[in-house]
C-alpha cells in the first residue's frame, strides 16, 4: 500500500488518487455515483483504472473489469520496487510499499478464466437481436420466437435450442400430408403464424446471423450453469474485494459481441440486485472498457434502456465508470450521469479531435488556475485532469494531477501465474464443466418422435406449458423452486422479477397489475398476460 506522513493514503472514507496543487480524493460514499476515464492511447487510462480497483478492493468493495490488452492481470501479483516507480511516489511524499490482490479471472471462451454463460432467455430478444445485428422485421420474428416458447414451455437454454425453435415456427415450404414432423409442429407454426407472418426467408436470416454469431464463439457464451451475480461480490479472507478481471482479448476481435455481453452483465446487476439507497461505500464497482462500443450504432429503444440503467443502478449501491478515448463517445444523456472524471491527454490534430477537447474542457467544473483546454492537450504521460465529487454531490473544481503509482504489478502476468490462481480460485470447478441438460431442443425432438405429451395437456400438465403448470411455475418462484435460474422459462422470469418488484416495496401499482393480467388470462397461458421481458433485465422492470 501506499503510505505517508502527510495523509495522503487510502482510508476507509476516500481512495488516493492523485496530486498536484491540491490532493485528488474518491470518497467512497460518493462512488456510486459513477465516473469516465478517457485519453488518447498510451496515455496512462490502465494505469488510472489500476490505481482506482485498488483503491475499492483495499476498502473491501468487489470490483468488475475488462482486460482488452492483459495489462490489467497484474493487479494479482505482487507490485515491483522499480526506479520509475520510486522517483513519482517519491515526488508525492510518498513511500512505496509493494501490494497484490485477489484475483478471479473470467473469460467467456473459457481457455484464460472460468467461463461465462447465460441462457438464451436470460439474454431477451432485443439483446440478442443486437448481438445478431438483426434488422426490426427480424427482431419482430425473434419476438415471436420467444413468445411461442413461453406458450408452450421451450426452455431456451444454448444455441441448439433457438436453431431448434426457429426451425418449428418456419412455414414448412408448401409441404403437403400427413407427415410426422408436419403433424407435430403444427400447432407450434399456427401459434406463431397468429403474431404475424413468419416467412421461412426471413427464418433462414436469423438462422445464418446465428451461424456467424456460432463462428465468433457464441456457442460457448449460451449455456448452462448460467453465471449467479453473487460470485462477483465475494471478499477474501482480509476483507479486501476480489478483483474480477474478464479477459477480453480474444473477446474484443468480435466487439458487439463483447458490448453486448457488458450490457447484459449490466442489466442482470440492476435486476438481481436490491434497492440500497445510500452506502458509505459501493457494493461493486463496474469498469467498462472500451465504452465507446456499447453506443456506437445502438437503436433509440437500447440507448434509452442504457441510459435509464445507469442512471438508476446507483441505487443499488453499484458504480460504474467507462473508460475510452474520447469523451464524445458517450452520450450527452449518460454522460451527464457521470459524476468523477479524470481525463488524460488529448491529442488536438484534426478538426474531430479539437471538437474532442473543447468537449472534455467543458464537462469539468472551471478552475481560474486552469486553462482547461488548452492542459488537456499538454498532458504527459500519467498526468490528468481530475474531478471527483464531494459535499452535498456537486464535483470539484478540476485539478491538474500525477495519478499516483500502483502498488501491485503493473503490466501482465505469465500464463504459468494465471494457473496458480486458477487453482486456487473460489469459484474452481463450478462454472468449468458444461452441463446438457434437457430443454428446447430435446423436447421438440420428442414431439417429432410423437413421444412428448401436448404443453397444454387436458390435465393441466406439469410441463410448465398449460395454465396450471405456469402458475404452479409462478408459485413455485415466489415460495421457492429447486430450478436453476438459467432453467426458468421466460414467463418464470417475469413471474421472479415482478416479485422481486414487489418485495422492493411497489407493491401498489405491480400488485393490481397483476391481478388483472392474471385473472384475464385464464382462458390462455399466464405468458400472455404477464409482459414478457424483451431485454432481459432491462425490460423485466
Amino acid at each position: 500500500m501506499v503510505t505517508s506522513d502527510n495523509k495522503t493514503a487510502d482510508t476507509d472514507e476516500k481512495i488516493f488518487i492523485g496530486k498536484g496543487e491540491q490532493t485528488a480524493w474518491l470518497a467512497l460514499a460518493l462512488a456510486n455515483r459513477h465516473g469516465l476515464v478517457t485519453g488518447a492511447t498510451g496515455t496512462g487510462k490502465t494505469v488510472s483504472l489500476q490505481v482506482m480497483a485498488e483503491g475499492f478492493a483495499r476498502a473491501g468493495v468487489p470490483v468488475f473489469a475488462a482486460d482488452i490488452k492483459g495489462d490489467l492481470s497484474g493487479i494479482s501479483e505482487i507490485g515491483e520496487a522499480k526506479d520509475f516507480i520510486l522517483k513519482r511516489a517519491g515526488e508525492m511524499g510518498l513511500k512505496f510499499q509493494p501490494d497484490q490482490f485477489s484475483t478471479v479471472f473470467w473469460d467467456v471462451f473459457g481457455e484464460q478464466g472460468h467461463p461465462v454463460r447465460a441462457t438464451v432467455t436470460e439474454m431477451g430478444p432485443l439483446l440478442l437481436s443486437r448481438m445478431l445485428d438483426l434488422n426490426d422485421v427480424q427482431e419482430g420474428v425473434l419476438n415471436v420466437a420467444f413468445r411461442v416458447a413461453d406458450e408452450n414451455g421451450l426452455t431456451l437454454i444454448d444455441m441448439k435450442d433457438l436453431r431448434s425453435l426457429l426451425d418449428a415456427i418456419a412455414p414448412a415450404g408448401g409441404k403437403k400430408g400427413p407427415d410426422a414432423e408436419e403433424d407435430e409442429l403444427a400447432e407450434i407454426r399456427k401459434a406463431a403464424q397468429s403474431y404475424g407472418n413468419v416467412s421461412k426467408a426471413t427464418v433462414g436470416t436469423i438462422q445464418r446471423q446465428l451461424l456467424v454469431l456460432e463462428n465468433q464463439g457464441g456457442t460457448k457464451f449460451f449455456g448452462e450453469p448460467a453465471l449467479a451475480l453473487k460470485d462477483f461480490m465475494r471478499t477474501d479472507s482480509d476483507g479486501r474485494g476480489m478483483v474480477n478481471i474478464l479477459v477480453a482479448d480474444k473477446l474484443m476481435e468480435s466487439p458487439r459481441l463483447y458490448a453486448t455481453f457488458l450490457l447484459w452483465l449490466l442489466s442482470e446487476l440492476f435486476e438481481e440486485l436490491p434497492e440500497a439507497g445510500d452506502l458509505p461505500k459501493p457494493k461493486l464497482v463496474f469498469f467498462f472498457d472500451e465504452a465507446h462500443l456499447l453506443f456506437n450504432d445502438a437503436p433509440k429503444a437500447l440507448m434509452d434502456k442504457i441510459e435509464q440503467v445507469v442512471r438508476l443502478i446507483r441505487s443499488k449501491g453499484v458504480g460504474v465508470y467507462f473508460v475510452t478515448q474520447n469523451p464524445i463517445d458517450v452520450p450527452d444523456k449518460v454522460l451527464a450521469q457521470l459524476g468523477g472524471r479524470v481525463q488524460h491527454a488529448l491529442r488536438a490534430f484534426t478538426p474531430r479531435d479539437q471538437k474532442a477537447v473543447a468537449a472534455a474542457a467543458q464537462t469539468f467544473r472551471p478552475n481560474p488556475k486552469l486553462d482547461t483546454a488548452r492542459v488537456i492537450t499538454e498532458l504527459g504521460k500519467g498526468e490528468a485532469l481530475v474531478s471527483f465529487l464531494e459535499g452535498g454531490g456537486t464535483p470539484t473544481m478540476v485539478e491538474r494531477v500525477m495519478i499516483r503509482p500502483p502498488t501491485a504489478r503493473i503490466g501482465p502476468i505469465t500464463p504459468e501465474e494465471r494457473k496458480a490462481i486458477m487453482n486456487k480460485s473460489p469459484v474452481k470447478g463450478k462454472y468449468d464443466t458444461a452441463v446438457d441438460a434437457e430443454s428446447a431442443y430435446e423436447m421438440l425432438q420428442k414431439r417429432v418422435a410423437g413421444t412428448a405429451a401436448p404443453a397444454d395437456g387436458a390435465d393441466g400438465g406439469s410441463g410448465g406449458g398449460g395454465v396450471l403448470g405456469q402458475i404452479g411455475s409462478i408459485v413455485g418462484t415466489i415460495f421457492g423452486t429447486n430450478v436453476k435460474r438459467g432453467r426458468l422459462t421466460t414467463g418464470q422470469v417475469i413471474a421472479r422479477d415482478v416479485t422481486r418488484s414487489v418485495t422492493n416495496k411497489v407493491v401498489g401499482g405491480i400488485a393490481a397489475d397483476l391481478g388483472k393480467s392474471v385473472g384475464g388470462s385464464l382462458g390462455g397461458s399466464v405468458g400472455r398476460a404477464l409482459v414478457r421481458g424483451a431485454l432481459g433485465g432491462l425490460l423485466r422492470r
